[in-house]
This record gives C-alpha cells, sequence and structure tokens, in this order.
C-alpha cells in the first residue's frame, strides 16, 4: 500500500473518529456540564490514558513495530513474525494485569498526586476515585488492542485498527443515552462505558487479526532473545513517554488547582483541537512508521526519505489552515458544538480562550508526529526521549510563569510552546544524522502553503464576525459559511501559488 492510500484510509476513519467524538462530547456537556462531575470524569477518563502511552501506542508499539516489520522480511516471515507477537502479547498481557491491579487498590494515594485541588473538595475527590477505579481496565484493554493494530499495520491493514476509536465513542453516546437514569451520575456512566468500550474494541481488532492468522492463545511469558531486544528497545521510549504523561499529569494538577471548571475547559478545548491533529497527526504517524520501518528494512533509502517529505508537507498542508482558522473561530465553534443545556456562556467563552492557545501549536504536534518515526524506525528510541525531556521542563516552567497572568489559558500556551521546542530539536536531530533532507518540491511549496493558511484564517475571521445572532441555528449557519469560505479561499490560493495541483485533490489521501 502507497503511502498516501495509507495516510487516506488512516485519516478518513479517524475523522469518522472524530466526528463520533464530538457528537459525543456535545452530549456530553449537555449532561455534565463544566463542573465538579465534569472535573471527576474527565481526571478519571485521563487517568488510565496517561499510561496507555507507556503500555499501548506509545513506548510499546515504538519498539514493537519496527522489530515486527524486520521479523516480516526475515526468511521467517509471517511465521516468525506473528510467533513474536504471540509472545510480546503474553509478556504485555501479565505486565499489565499486575499494573492494573496495583493501581486499583492505591487509587486515592494516586489522586492525591494526580488531582491534588481536588483534596479541598471532599465529595468531587472520592467521586474522581470511584469514576477512576471504573474506569482504570481500560488501561489493560486498550493496550492489548495497540498491540493487535500494530500487528494489522505491519501488513498494511490499516482500516480496522483505525476504526476503533468509533467504537469507543459510540459506546460512550449510548452509555449517556441508556445508562444515566440507572447511575448515581452521568460521570458513573460514561465510566461503565469507557471500560465496556475496550472489551468491544478488542473484540473487534481480535477480529481482525485472526483472519491474518495470529491465535490469542496466552502463554507462560518468556526471556527469548527477540523479547530481550524488544524490552531493550522499549525502556527508553518508557522514559519517554513517561515524560510525555508527566506533562499532562502536571498541566492537569495545575488546572486542578486554578478554579472549578478548568479542568473541563482545557478538555473540551483539547478535544476541538484533535480534530485536525487526530485525522492528520495520528493518521501519519501511524501509517508511516510501517512503511519506513520496510523500506529502511529493505535498504530503500531514498523511498524512506521520500515518505518522510511528503508526510511533512501533507501535514502541514492541513495543519496550517486548521491552526489558523480555530484561532480565528474558536468562540463559534465552542458556541455551536456545546453551548446548552449545563454548559452555559461562560463556559464557552473560557473553552474558547484555551482553543485559541492550544491551536498555537497544532502544526507543532502535527510535526511531533511526523519526525519522531523517523527515529522509531530505526531501532532509536533514545533521541526523542531526550527531546521530550527537554520540552517537558520547559512546558513546566512556562506554564508556572504564565499562571499568574492567564490561569488555565497560560497552561494551554506553555503546552504549545513546548511542542514547538521538540520540533526544534527533533528537526535539528534529523537534518545531523542525514534522516531527513528536504526535497525541492517541499522547499517551494511550504512557504506558500504558509500564506494561504494566514490568509484563510483572516478570511475566516473576518466572515464569522458578520454575525451577531444569539440563536444556534444562526450560530450554525455564520460557522458553516466561515469554514466553507475559508475552504474555498485555501484551495484557491493553494493552485494560484501552485502549492498544489487538482490532480492532487483528486487523488486519495493528497499525497503522491
Amino acid at each position: 500500500m502507497s503511502l498516501g492510500k495509507a495516510i487516506g484510509t488512516v485519516g478518513f476513519y479517524t475523522g469518522l473518529s472524530r466526528i463520533t467524538g464530538f457528537l459525543r462530547d456535545i452530549l456530553a456537556a449537555q449532561i455534565l456540564g463544566a463542573g465538579l462531575v465534569s472535573d471527576a470524569f474527565f481526571v478519571a477518563f485521563k487517568f488510565p490514558n496517561l499510561f496507555r502511552r507507556l503500555f499501548g501506542e506509545g513506548a510499546f508499539n515504538a519498539a514493537f513495530v519496527p522489530l515486527f516489520a524486520r521479523e516480516l522480511e526475515s526468511a521467517g516471515g509471517k511465521e516468525s513474525a506473528l510467533s513474536f507477537a504471540g509472545r510480546a502479547f503474553s509478556g504485555l498481557a501479565l505486565v499489565l494485569a499486575l499494573f492494573v491491579g496495583l493501581f486499583e487498590l492505591i487509587m486515592p494515594l494516586a489522586m492525591y498526586v494526580f488531582a491534588p485541588g481536588f483534596v479541598e473538595n471532599p465529595e468531587k475527590f472520592d467521586l474522581a476515585v470511584t469514576l477512576s477505579r471504573i474506569t482504570f481496565p481500560y488501561l489493560l484493554l486498550i493496550s492489548l488492542v495497540s498491540l493487535l493494530s500494530g500487528i494489522l499495520n505491519a501488513f498494511h491493514k490499516f482500516a480496522a485498527a483505525a476504526a476503533t476509536p468509533i467504537l469507543l465513542n459510540l459506546t460512550l453516546i449510548a452509555s449517556l443515552l441508556l445508562l444515566v437514569e440507572h447511575m448515581p451520575t452521568p460521570g458513573h456512566a460514561m465510566a461503565v462505558g469507557t471500560s465496556l468500550a475496550g472489551l468491544i474494541q478488542l473484540a473487534w481488532v481480535g477480529m481482525a487479526c485472526r483472519k491474518m492468522g495470529f491465535t490469542f492463545a496466552l502463554t507462560r511469558p518468556r526471556l527469548t532473545p527477540d523479547i530481550k531486544r524488544l524490552l531493550k528497545r522499549i525502556l527508553p521510549g518508557a522514559v519517554g513517554a513517561g515524560i510525555y504523561q508527566m506533562n499532562l499529569l502536571v498541566d492537569i494538577m495545575l488546572a486542578s488547582l486554578v478554579a472549578e471548571g478548568a479542568v473541563s475547559y482545557l478538555y473540551y478545548a483539547d478535544r476541538v483541537n484533535q480534530l485536525p491533529l487526530g485525522i492528520v497527526g495520528a493518521a501519519i504517524g501511524t501509517a508511516l512508521l510501517p512503511i519506513l520501518s520496510r523500506h529502511l528494512a529493505a535498504g530503500k533509502d531514498a523511498a524512506a526519505q521520500s515518505a518522510q517529505n511528503r508526510s511533512l508537507e501533507f501535514g502541514l498542508l492541513i495543519a496550517l489552515p486548521s491552526a489558523f482558522g480555530l484561532m480565528a473561530l474558536a468562540l463559534p465553534i465552542t458556541q455551536v458544538l456545546f453551548e446548552r443545556g449545563a454548559f452555559d456562556a461562560v463556559a464557552s467563552l473560557a473553552t474558547a480562550k484555551a482553543l485559541a492557545a492550544f491551536a498555537l501549536g497544532l502544526p507543532a504536534f502535527v510535526l511531533v508526529k511526523t519526525l519522531t518515526p523517523a527515529f522509531f524506525a530505526r531501532e532509536d528510541t533514545a533521541t526523542p526521549v531526550k527531546t521530550a525531556s527537554i520540552a517537558m521542563l520547559a512546558n513546566i516552567a512556562i506554564a508556572f510563569a504564565l499562571m499568574p497572568l492567564w490561569g488555565f489559558v497560560g497552561i494551554a500556551l506553555a503546552s504549545a510552546a513546548s511542542a514547538w521546542l521538540n520540533v526544534a530539536l527533533l528537526y535539528r536531530l534529523t537534518r545531523k544524522h542525514g534522516w531527513f533532507k528536504p526535497d525541492q518540491r517541499l522547499k517551494f511549496r511550504l512557504p506558500r502553503i504558509l500564506l494561504a493558511a494566514m490568509a484563510t484564517g483572516l478570511c475566516a475571521f473576518g466572515i464569522g464576525s458578520l454575525s451577531d445572532s444569539a440563536h444556534v441555528l444562526g450560530q450554525a449557519l455564520s460557522l458553516a459559511l466561515a469554514i466553507g469560505g475559508a475552504v474555498l479561499v485555501y484551495a484557491s490560493l493553494l493552485l494560484l501559488l501552485k502549492a498544489a495541483s487538482l490532480k492532487e485533490f483528486k487523488r486519495r489521501g493528497g499525497v503522491s
């Protein structure tokens, strides 16, 4: 499968995931609002996802996918690769079962660290502990899902794995519609739905893997040479994932100290920011790593360079106008998506401010997703750890500096600034090692893409400011016109400046 088709496939299903995710968040905002219950649930929801980067698609998959790809290209082929995957699956399942069991026991202590601001409100603290105990088994399930997804991606079977987040969103929507009246709070319904979704996701990718010949017989973990190599690769990545999660932990800790609702404002803003990041960044990161790994394993360095250039070009082609558009339309987007029920105008304005701050870092987050596979594909999981460490320290320092001035908005700004620092470090190192060299097409197009994106942002702001409707239908129509007009302006400027061609717009994925 070509890189363009792979990114297109992942991007399509990720787009559906983000749409269903918005429906989920719209319903959650209407029922939960931005207060005690929502703060407690969002902490409980983020808790297993913190460690997911360590055990799931973060450190583990960054080490597993290149080794699995190497086994596929070896003399043993598919049989050897699947045997290795089976041993990795058994080991991961055992470690995660013990880890989840431990945290279920010490959850109150963990919450003291995770959300210290909740301690002053015993009701919120106790609710967060209860909901976290319900959601934490999701870590075990989604990490196994990530491993199986890595197997499918290595075979260039991207659709089944990319569709799994849709199942989470649909399950949470069903929980809000069907379970709320049977639970103490809506947060309980969403917490139960989270772990139930993990079971459904595991069954989904499990069926897809069975078609590839992978069996799920749990065996006693053994420290074979390939597992030793896997552990050796995981350790640096685990440190890096831990650093990344420390960033998130610090953000949540600081938000819990700011004011009631701050955790929720940042959550809703991040969810909107994640739409382009998820579709583009996740699609590129998911598709690029196995493709780079197999190119390099086969000695096709030129093909690897080309894939890296086209991924970066495609990522910024979407991320730059998205960033300017989100900054220009932050308030109307928030009003149309969330302002109803328990989510009032005050919450909309606060969330919009956080969204504009997060959007400043959107292109950087996409670039990190594009550059890190260059290291992982070469089995270098240590270097991204070093850059992430520096970025984490910068994030903490900037957040502490900006909080007295801008509160939770300062936390979002710090996240954006530290992401750009991480990009600068990763880019410098890829150039130094000769792993990435911008080709002539990228050098020609990138400045033109930036110019077109800036003009698009101004256009979106201009059209969006023409309406002052207080009715949701009027706001939605104005927002649709602003987005539609901005898209037309952007596409026209890309063609006028020769930053893209009609053939590329028609081609699936937009990547050649």
